[in-house]
């Protein structure tokens, strides 16, 4: 309710400052739920104590958005929104609502923040063109901060592994290994997982996903080209034991994998 993207602007600026000409912000796990709004104030967007006190605080903007100031800083640079989801910034599918109660917040909280980001919306995007752009509700909405600097939406997992060349080692490779915090519907849409099992699917290596929690069904990991998956909280029996020795479960769990893998 009251955490902001502020230090993703500083971020940006001082890249910008340093001579940067195309910035990619990767869009993924967020503690905060303000469309952006706390990036935009770092780089200038007025009234600046207003954008910056929450995504719970955007209900009460006392007037329009200034965002040419936050705009000049960022011009002549090429900005990337690295992101593998396409919800939109409000609604059912929004931010609020799909990834608030991932961090934590009740209904209340979720209706309260997709208000706010509706007032934010209308106060910077009267058109509705850029609100329900796909990936607008990523981290947060920052997806949807970044398109009101200019920004592009660009695949992250497409990013990923092309920087690591990942087509090149899997003709070589015997297995690939992935993994998630919890591998669930969403690591299917898109997601890195998926991104890997595909790449491995075109070389005819088998992949396997480990996670710390599998609550997808065999029949749609087939479906994806993953060959197997492994739990961490099923091996390590339990949540909280999962939690407590995460490092040691983690060693066990990926010596498990090497056993049933080896050849």
């Amino acid at each position: 309710m009251r955490a902001t993207s502020r230090g993703v602007g500083e971020l940006v600026g001082h890249a910008v400052a340093e001579g940067a000409r195309t910035i990619v912000v990767g869009l993924g796990g967020s503690a905060t739920n303000d469309g952006g709004a706390g990036m935009l104030a770092a780089l200038g967007a007025v009234p600046e104590s207003a954008l910056d006190a929450g995504g719970a605080a955007l209900a009460s903007l006392p007037g329009p958005v200034d965002l040419a100031p936050a705009r000049r800083a960022v011009e002549g640079v090429r900005l990337v929104a690295a992101t593998d989801v396409d919800n939109p910034l409000l609604g059912l599918h929004g931010a609020s609502a799909v990834f608030g109660p991932q961090k934590g917040a009740d209904d209340d909280q979720v209706q309260r923040l997709d208000a706010a980001l509706t007032a934010f919306a209308d106060a910077t995007d009267p058109s509705s063109a850029l609100r329900d752009s796909p990936g607008a509700g990523a981290a947060g909405g920052l997806g949807y901060g970044l398109l009101l600097l200019g920004g592009a939406v660009e695949s992250g997992v497409a990013r990923i592994l092309s920087a690591v060349d990942l087509a090149a080692k899997a003709a070589s490779a015997d297995l690939l290994i992935t993994g998630e915090g919890s591998f669930d519907s969403q690591s299917l849409r898109g997601k890195l997982p998926h991104g890997v099992a595909r790449t491995a699917a075109e070389h005819g290596v088998p992949c396997v996903v480990t996670a710390g929690v599998v609550s997808v069904g065999r029949q749609e990991v087939a479906a994806a080209g993953i060959t197997e998956t492994y739990s961490l909280v099923e091996s390590a029996g339990s949540v909280e034991a999962a939690l407590t020795n995460s490092a040691e479960e983690l060693r066990k769990l990926a010596a498990d994998v090497a056993r049933r893998w080896h050849r």
